[in-house]
């Protein structure tokens, strides 16, 4: 995918997690009896992962590597969507059933999970690399995890919904033609058969409590995550900007909002036609293309989240989730699981996988950007090569400050159990208590 430069804008990609992000639809499992080990002249690689959206695919790839390598078995099981990962993954080490690879975010996780992280800065992913995605995982010169993907978020959009309402999508580049666009398909919704303008998931707080709030956290802290990271405080400078954008979404949305989740959002109502707009990021590709390929393939679009008084054009974009290598496991597991890696991201075969299965937009160098399938990550790729993207930094907020704290006060505001002045001034004081 093109040159380096172009993703100079999220260099400062750093994650924590103990909750699943960008994408998460729902949960699944599948996985051998054998413990991650070599025996003889056999390896197993267990491999506990979390993105639920390309559990298929990644376990078809596994297939096609074990053919081609007899010697290496590959289990995998899937944890993720309405599971917490970062819980499962605590409770598998604990059982002592660890995996050979498993998932990691960004700093926290880094120190969490230090005396398990095998060092990979000798190998083949970690040198293609694109610049800066490795920052995130970097501690005393090592590299301490593989980047997934490149992966972005915004509003998606139903281009025929558009059209026959007789809206421009490219005149929405700011709030105001924002809230016009939202205006006129209110008015028209019977005629174009919609329930409602959005369907705002609230009873997934990763959904407010991360990926909404990064948009108008991510301003205070110039889009970089060690800041946000490190930070003592929280401001909600853009806190304004943060309830209008929710109070637009929840007044025009599928009814009650609170107990509207992911699948109800993305599968039952803006696959069908049924709504106009979600925020979501390209990840919900597979989940429309399932439902309705013909919508997938060619009438939806990204729109940008605006922040008036910082980038109103724009949309979030970053590294969802990182590969980590066990380093207590025997030396030729650790070999053999970062061999496995290195040929996913680097020889010619999991170049194809990456693109044409599992639809990312590549973290790596080397990669035929023109080659990128889905409209969603074709946009995404876009919006990056335009310079027009918001940092995430909400892997840098204090440990499940997002989702338990911000996430669940969010869910009071719209419930009217709590104003927006109670739950901003909650949650500054949840922020600051964690840094003490």
């Amino acid at each position: 995918m093109g040159s380096k430069k172009i993703f100079l804008s999220f260099f400062s990609i750093l994650f924590l997690v103990s909750v699943v992000l960008a994408g998460c639809s729902g949960s699944d499992s599948s996985s051998g009896n054998e413990e991650s080990g070599s025996e003889g002249d056999q390896v197993t690689l267990d491999i506990f992962q979390f993105k639920v959206e390309f559990k298929d695919q990644f376990e078809a790839v596994a297939e096609q590597y074990q053919e081609a390598n007899p010697g290496v078995k590959i289990n995998i099981q899937t944890v993720g969507g309405g599971e917490d990962y970062g819980a499962a993954l605590r409770s598998k080490f604990a059982s002592g059933d660890e995996p050979a690879i498993f998932n990691i975010g960004g700093p926290t996780d880094v120190i969490d999970w230090e005396d398990s992280l095998a060092d990979l800065t000798d190998s083949a992913a970690a040198g293609a690399a694109l610049e800066g995605t490795l920052d995130g995982v970097t501690k005393d010169d090592q590299v301490l995890g593989l980047p997934f993907n490149q992966e972005g978020y915004g509003l998606i959009y139903n281009t025929e919904i558009f059209e026959k309402a007789g809206i421009n999508p490219a005149d929405i580049k700011d709030m105001a033609s924002l809230e016009a666009a939202v205006k006129t398909l209110d008015e028209k919704k019977s005629d174009l058969g919609l329930e409602a303008v959005f369907a705002l998931p609230a009873k997934e707080t990763w959904v407010t409590g991360l990926h909404l709030s990064n948009a108008f956290i991510s301003p205070e802290f110039d889009g970089n995550v060690t800041s946000a990271f490190e930070s003592k405080t929280v401001d909600f400078k853009y806190g304004d900007a943060m309830k209008n954008f929710i109070d637009l979404q929840n007044k025009h949305s599928v009814q009650p909002v609170v107990s509207l989740d992911y699948s109800q959002q993305v599968e039952e109502l803006f696959s069908t036609g049924k709504v106009a707009m979600i925020q979501q990021g390209n990840w919900v590709y597979g989940s429309i293309a399932g439902i309705d390929e013909e919508l997938a393939n060619n009438k939806v679009g990204i729109l940008p989240i605006p922040v008036p008084g910082y980038k109103e054009d724009a949309i979030p974009v970053g590294v969802p989730m990182y590969w980590a290598v066990n380093k207590n496991k025997d030396e030729k597991v650790i070999e053999e699981a970062t061999k496995f890696l290195d040929w996913l991201y680097t020889s010619d075969e999991g170049k194809e996988v990456v693109l044409n299965d599992f639809k990312f937009v590549p973290a790596y160098e080397g990669y035929d950007a023109s080659k990128i399938t889905d409209p969603l990550s074709k946009q995404v790729y876009e919006y990056a090569e335009a310079g027009k993207t918001i940092g995430w930094v909400f892997m840098g907020y204090p440990a499940n400050w997002g989702q338990n704290e911000l996430g669940a006060n969010i869910q009071k505001y719209l419930a009217e159990e709590a104003t927006w002045e109670e739950i901003v001034e909650d949650s500054k004081a949840a922020w600051a208590e964690s840094k003490e």
